[in-house]
């Protein structure tokens, strides 16, 4: 009867989701697009526009927006470049929670299982936002030099500095060239060049673009040579990269190493479902089995982020 039960709250829990998914999703995505466009060009102290916050208000999305959490949710999601919201993530979080516990439930019939898959479904959403963040951050890193020196080159041939990010927005793909096109559209609308360029390293939280930032600030107080500046700070840049790159040549085996100790726990498993199954069947069979492979899970989570530490080394 549970069983039952259970099965059949996934299967209208799905087709509720996916009926929600298809018809609210688009008008959500649009209306939170709206909504970013216009806080992109407002000045800090202004808010959206009435009409922004009628098409927005009432749903999940108004909810999780008007606390901390939401702040730094949709934080993340615009530092990821994922087109979403801050509700729809907490939907999905909430839906891939409650299918995972179901379905630990169901296939094990421990709440152990069930409390640890309903936490994963939760936290899934979030880890991709995460993913999709650092390779944005990655590939910005990686081409901002570039965009140092076509700055450079467009003040040294006499363009604005204004003028000189409209070029970069135009000649630069993202995620270089949309940054920098919302700094030169928030200009356009009046924004003043050092809030434009604070938010601009709001967006983009790395080391090379506070340094950025800060040269140029300085520069239109004290004056200097700006192209030279720029240039100064595109070598360091560069040689930043340089330098990780060889770190990363000499910690290779260090890696290696903490990879396979992450992957042999799973690798025996499956190992050992062909040569002994009946073996591998009792952990998923028996109580202590169970209990024996949520443990292992947890360590084997606790392994990974602690190597991940140790491994990581900042440049």
């Amino acid at each position: 009867m549970l069983v039952a039960l259970a099965v059949f709250v996934m299967v209208a829990g799905g087709i509720v989701g996916a009926y929600v998914a298809f018809s609210k999703m688009p008008g959500w995505l649009a209306a939170d697009r709206l909504e970013r466009r216009l806080r992109e060009v407002s000045k800090p102290e202004e808010k959206a526009s009435i009409l922004v916050k009628q098409r927005s208000s009432g749903g999940v999305d108004s909810l999780v927006r008007g606390t901390d959490a939401g702040s730094w949710l949709a934080s993340l999601i615009e530092q990821s470049g994922v087109p979403t919201s801050p509700g729809s993530i907490v939907i999905i979080s909430v839906g891939l929670s409650a299918l995972l516990g179901l379905t630990a439930i169901v296939g094990v019939r421990r709440w152990e299982a069930a409390l640890a898959a309903a936490i994963v479904g939760l936290l899934m959403p979030i880890g991709f936002l995460r993913f999709k963040r650092t390779q944005r951050m990655k590939k910005f890193e990686e081409h901002f030099p570039e965009a140092l020196d076509l700055l450079s080159r467009a003040i040294r041939a006499g363009h604005a500095f204004q003028t000189a990010m409209g070029m970069i927005a135009e000649e630069m793909g993202p995620p270089v060239g949309v940054e920098f096109k919302k700094s030169f559209e928030q200009q356009n609308y009046g924004l003043p060049l050092r809030d434009a360029l604070n938010q601009l390293s709001e967006r983009v939280p790395l080391m090379d673009v506070r340094f950025f930032v800060t040269a140029v600030s300085i520069q239109r107080e004290t004056g200097g040579n700006l192209a030279e500046i720029l240039d100064n700070l595109a070598n360091v840049v560069r040689e930043r990269f340089k330098i990780l790159r060889q770190v990363r040549t000499h910690t290779a085996h260090g890696r290696f190493t903490g990879y396979v100790l992450l992957a042999l726990p799973a690798a025996l498993a499956v190992a050992l479902s062909f040569i002994s199954p009946e073996h591998i069947r009792a952990l998923f069979t028996t109580r202590m089995g169970q209990t024996m492979l949520i443990g292992a899970i947890v360590m084997q989570t606790i392994g990974f982020f602690w190597i991940k530490r140790v491994i990581k080394i900042e440049v």
